[in-house]
């Protein structure tokens, strides 16, 4: 079974989420350990990154065979979260 490795910054935002959204996101977030490709997720052109919505969110990760590692999570505002993930790579 995989591993879960989350970045620092999606602990601190997923702290600040309303408990029904904090609910939402870290059951599919856990649930990737299962299946990294859910039928819902998207692959990110021109990069290993897969993303997922979870109701109002994003949670952008990529996998392999031992880990899933989530990068970014935050309001399903496309263009922040994607500038955000660009900062962090």
């Amino acid at each position: 079974m995989r591993k879960l490795a989350v970045e620092k910054g999606v602990l601190k935002e997923l702290e600040g989420l309303p408990p029904k959204h904090y609910r939402q996101v870290v059951t599919a977030i856990f649930d990737l350990l299962g299946n990294p490709t859910p039928h819902y997720s998207k692959s990110l052109e021109g990069s290993d990154y897969r993303r997922i919505a979870v109701g109002e969110y994003r949670v952008v990760y990529r996998h392999d065979e031992a880990f899933v590692h989530v990068l970014v999570a935050g309001k399903r505002n496309d263009g922040d979260v994607y500038k955000l993930m660009q900062r962090k790579l």
